[in-house]
């Protein structure tokens, strides 16, 4: 974990990610990655660590959308077919350092486009996701999320809505259920690689979940705060930099 001094500084930061990550139906494992990049994490801690918080943000995300109504399964199931064994393989296998913050960095420019609203516009018609579209894409998303610790929601939204497969808050509670699944499924093969938790990192689910929980319920409904977006943006902008530059 972190020194005395820094360690209140993350904390306060970590529920302002999951909340602004929940209200759009993510949980938030490139906020997180980028914000222990920028305080020096190692990253065989920040992987399992960053999928542990997701699954309970975006868990707590997805309930939200469910219970308003706009989970599509049949979208879910088009993707996570082959995203979950994906997944745990990429989580089972280890990855250079050197190698692991440059594709980091990479997977965080899809997050800082997202937190800027660049993939934000409605798509009013929609269209059905062939079968082997559904799986190329699950499969290839499923596996850097257990390779690197993300979800993958931060590259699945924006494809939704760019391909017209599904609406706004449809993709959202999508998302959300296609993190939970990849998180768990990565983490599982994490752990069948010999890793543990410190009991530090369940102080960290806690005040993840605090901002989770706010973020996912006002976000099911109309929150729209561009303001604290930009602000994540230029932190994820900063964790970018300093993973390219080390």
């Amino acid at each position: 974990m972190l020194e005395k001094e820094n360690i209140y500084l993350f904390l306060s930061i970590l529920p302002i990610i999951s909340f602004l990550y929940a209200s759009v139906g993510h949980g938030g494992a490139s906020g997180y990655l980028a914000l222990m990049a920028i305080f020096s994490f190692a990253p065989e801690t920040m992987k399992p660590t960053a999928l542990l918080l997701n699954l309970f943000v975006a868990g707590i995300s997805f309930y939200y959308y469910y219970k308003a109504g706009y989970f599509n399964k049949r979208l879910f199931l088009s993707f996570a077919i082959s995203s979950i064994p994906l997944a745990f393989l990429g989580g089972m296998l280890e990855i250079d350092t050197t190698m692991y913050k440059k594709i980091l960095a990479i997977l965080l420019v899809f997050a800082i486009l997202k937190m800027l609203n660049v993939f934000g516009k409605e798509n009013f018609h929609t269209k059905s996701v062939k079968l082997w579209q559904g799986l190329l894409v699950g499969g290839i998303i499923g596996f850097f999320s257990g390779l690197i610790g993300i979800g993958g929601g931060i590259i699945l939204t924006p494809l939704i809505l760019l391909l017209h497969w599904g609406k706004m808050k449809e993709a959202a509670a999508v998302s959300a259920l296609f993190i939970w699944v990849n998180s768990a499924s990565g983490l599982i093969g994490q752990f069948s690689s010999g890793v543990t938790f410190e009991k530090e990192t369940f102080l960290l689910v806690v005040i993840a979940l605090i901002g989770g929980l706010l973020g996912g319920y006002l976000g099911s409904k109309k929150l729209n705060n561009q303001k604290l977006r930009y602000m994540l943006a230029f932190v994820l902008a900063i964790a970018c930099f300093k993973l390219i530059l080390t």
